[in-house]
């Protein structure tokens, strides 16, 4: 698949959120133009300072530092917080994503069981929750302008995904790819994140500068289809931007209007040009409170709850991995 790869020099929309109180209008074009066309977008001037977003790159470093069996105390769960590893399987590849990540979410019940005590990384906890908060701040007003874009009010979006309600299911994730050795083969089984379209209403990427590989592959008509394309596109990290993009929730819910794109982080091949060490990213996944009811403008789809949209994603998730552990259970008895 590496070598059979096209590339074109497609740039994606950066959008400023300075003066957004009276600029509102003219973002909101700007923001639903990139919703309609590739569904990918930077956003600069969003009040988040790269020292507060170099922060709590640092506190995912000393999660992910920790020995595997401390963090193996919070797993993974079907609440969708926890932490994993080399235990993505995408169905586009078949294959385990090289990487650990642990979720976080806002409310104390479902994490009551997912945070580390915070003797064993003092801080972590405080610190990744207000750094959520921020996040949120910045997603609002992209909701904002989303919602005026879909001709609904303009807080319609905000109050299905109000982190103060017990029920919200927005997520933060901590990514963390293994690095590679450039001397040795990659293996061409070895993906640090298989082709993808996120399941959410919008995400929010931080990345840091050097540490390459994330791709975008707009082809997509309908959310209910894997509409890939044959035509990536490399979009490399800047300080202090963040890229944005939309997600199946939102493609559903603007009926088909706004593109949830496939996106991954390719496995580096070539060592001139690619990124081969240890890379981190760190995602915040707006997803709505439970009992909300989705249904575009439109009504192109049946009405579905936030609890039944995610979870049905989530239940994708795992038929991917069990399907991939019935393969390597057949090959064990072969």
């Amino acid at each position: 698949m590496a070598n059979e790869t096209r590339y074109s020099n497609r740039t994606i929309p950066k959008i400023s959120l300075h003066n957004f109180g009276t600029r509102i209008d003219a973002i909101t074009a700007e923001l639903v133009a990139a919703a309609e066309t590739d569904g990918f977008f930077a956003v600069v001037d969003h009040g988040i300072a790269w020292p507060e977003i170099s922060a709590q790159f640092a506190q995912a470093e000393r999660f992910f530092a920790l020995p595997d069996a401390v963090k193996a105390t919070v797993p993974f769960t079907r609440q969708n917080v926890g932490w994993e590893k080399a235990a993505q399987v995408r169905p586009s590849t078949g294959q385990p994503d090289q990487k650990e990540s642990y979720q976080m979410q806002y409310g104390p019940v479902v994490m009551r069981e997912a945070w580390l005590p915070e003797e064993t990384i003092p801080g972590f906890r405080e610190a990744s929750l207000a750094f959520m908060r921020k996040a949120q701040a910045v997603s609002e007003k992209l909701m904002m302008c989303l919602a005026r874009g879909l001709g609904f009010d303009d807080d319609y979006f905000v109050r299905v995904h109000d982190v103060t309600d017990p029920d919200i299911q927005t997520v933060l994730r901590l990514l963390h790819y293994f690095p590679l050795d450039p001397e040795a083969p990659v293996p061409e089984t070895y993906y640090r994140a298989g082709a993808h379209a996120d399941w959410d209403l919008l995400t929010l990427l931080f990345q840091r500068p050097g540490e390459s590989g994330l791709e975008i592959c707009p082809g997509r008509d309908v959310f209910t289809e894997f509409g890939l394309g044959d035509m990536w596109t490399k979009v490399e990290p800047v300080e202090g931007e963040i890229i944005c993009n939309i997600g199946d929730l939102l493609m559903s819910w603007s009926d088909d209007r706004f593109k949830s794109t496939f996106h991954r982080v390719r496995t580096p091949r070539d060592p001139t040009v690619d990124f081969f060490g240890p890379r981190y990213s760190m995602a915040y996944f707006n997803q709505p409170i439970k009992s909300c009811q989705i249904q575009g403008p439109l009504k192109k789809y049946p009405v579905v709850s936030g609890s039944e949209f995610i979870q049905a994603a989530i239940k994708r998730n795992y038929a991917a991995l069990e399907a991939r552990k019935a393969r390597d259970q057949k090959l064990e008895i072969a």
